[in-house]
């Protein structure tokens, strides 16, 4: 499906983003694992989670949706889990795969994980040679590269590892194994990812250290706690809003309950450097994460910075936004530090270089960032998805403030985690 994007005169009221894409893996996830009855309420009913809940479902877990889209998960311990009768189908979400890995490592049976077109070429070393080396039998497709990924789990061992790159998927499958492995399991980030899990294995009993970048998980010994959890908002869904507010004129947006947890906010302190107007109130906690309401206006003077280092992985989800309120700012933005954002759902640097160039951007394509010369002024035209959510988001913000028609092709990718983004997107601007 297409979907085309008009100029917009301004872009006001208040909107509640989606619930958290992250925290629902995990707690659906989790949950599963836990002795005793959970409850999610707030849960994303977009693909990429219920690609996790199903999964789960096929490992023999009771789960029961309640007329009011509360998640009741019937829990019976870490080794409760069964064979599934079939492979089991990831669909687009690289967190189904990679933290679903992490557990069934750790089962006496085999399973076979698969996805769609897009996540059967997402890279799959980075998760296969840690659970080896934990003494799981692993392998994928291509030498290992992508998926299908087979599984043959058993008894695991708890290691030491360094990891290449700061992911939070990679780093949730290693502690998702060290559950079920024996002595400890310790990792280390060249930088800190976003830390969900940890909070959430720790609200649930496990022994988890962290200092600085490295993470120390301990044997578990007993069963996990069940828990009651009530999602909040997702931050990255917010951030199109965000920046929509900071780009077109006379706007002003109130984005309501959204998780602010540190290791997801790297993208305000960004816009904030780039002189962006951003307020954050009504700070409290759900769910064991900090939410608040946050309030962006419209920013007219805007300034190119550079942006690499410790405060990318807090932006990844949010670097194809970012290019676009680069292209609004005075100066060169140079972004580096990020290509891990060409093994997302789309090879995100290429895709935003490209598309953008379409719109009459200046963007230089570097193999780990891009460079943007700003202020540009954006003429819309066809660009493509590449079938990614937050491609067609970030591409249709840039829409509203291009001159004439934007068309996204491919647009109902959105669905992937936010499907009410293009009524949301209306709505603001009547």
């Amino acid at each position: 499906m297409n979907r085309i994007i008009k100029k917009a005169k301004t872009l006001k009221g208040e909107i509640t983003p989606p619930p958290d894409k992250s925290i629902s893996h995990r707690a659906v996830m989790f949950a599963s694992l836990a002795k005793g009855q959970s409850r999610i309420k707030n849960f994303l009913w977009a693909k990429d989670p219920l690609s996790s809940l199903n999964a789960m479902k096929s490992l023999g877990v009771e789960i029961t949706i309640t007329d009011s889209k509360e998640i009741i998960v019937n829990g019976k311990g870490l080794h409760s889990l069964k064979e599934p009768d079939n492979v089991i189908d990831c669909g687009n979400s690289g967190t189904t795969i990679r933290l679903l890995s992490g557990i069934v490592a750790g089962q006496r049976f085999l399973t076979v994980l698969t996805g769609d077109d897009s996540l059967r070429y997402r890279p799959m070393k980075r998760i296969i040679n840690p659970l080896s080396l934990m003494g799981a039998n692993i392998m994928g497709r291509a030498e290992n590269k992508f998926p299908p990924i087979v599984i043959k789990g058993g008894f695991l061992k708890g290691i030491s590892y360094e990891m290449p790159i700061a992911s939070a998927q990679v780093k949730s499958a290693i502690l998702l194994a060290g559950l079920y492995a024996k002595g400890e399991t310790t990792l280390t980030e060249p930088h800190k990812s976003r830390d969900h899990t940890e909070k959430m294995l720790k609200n649930m009993g496990v022994n988890i250290i962290i200092n600085d970048n490295t993470v120390k998980l301990s044997p578990v010994d007993h069963e996990l706690n069940c828990f009651d959890i009530t999602i909040p908002n997702d931050f990255s869904s917010a951030a199109f809003f965000i920046a929509g507010a900071c780009l077109v004129p006379d706007s002003e947006i109130l984005i309501k309950q959204v998780n602010l947890n540190e290791t997801r906010t790297g993208f305000i302190e960004v816009l904030k450097n780039m002189g962006a107007t951003i307020e954050i109130f009504n700070i409290t906690e759900q769910g064991g994460e900090p939410v608040g309401d946050i309030f962006a206006k419209s920013s007219s003077e805007l300034k190119g910075i550079n942006v690499q280092g410790d405060i990318i992985p807090k932006l990844i989800d949010e670097f194809p936004i970012l290019c676009v309120v680069a292209t609004q700012a005075e100066g060169k933005t140079v972004i580096k530090d990020a290509k891990d954002l060409r093994a997302k759902e789309s090879d995100r640097i290429k895709a935003m270089t490209s598309e953008l160039k379409k719109m009459g951007v200046k963007i230089k394509e570097f193999e780990d960032g891009v460079e943007i010369e700003g202020p540009c002024k954006l003429i819309g035209t066809e660009v493509y998805s590449y079938k990614d959510h937050r491609i067609a988001m970030a591409l249709s913000i840039a829409g509203v403030i291009a001159e004439g028609e934007t068309t996204i092709k491919d647009a109902n990718c959105v669905d992937i985690s936010f499907p009410e983004f293009y009524s949301l997107l209306e709505m603001l601007q009547k």
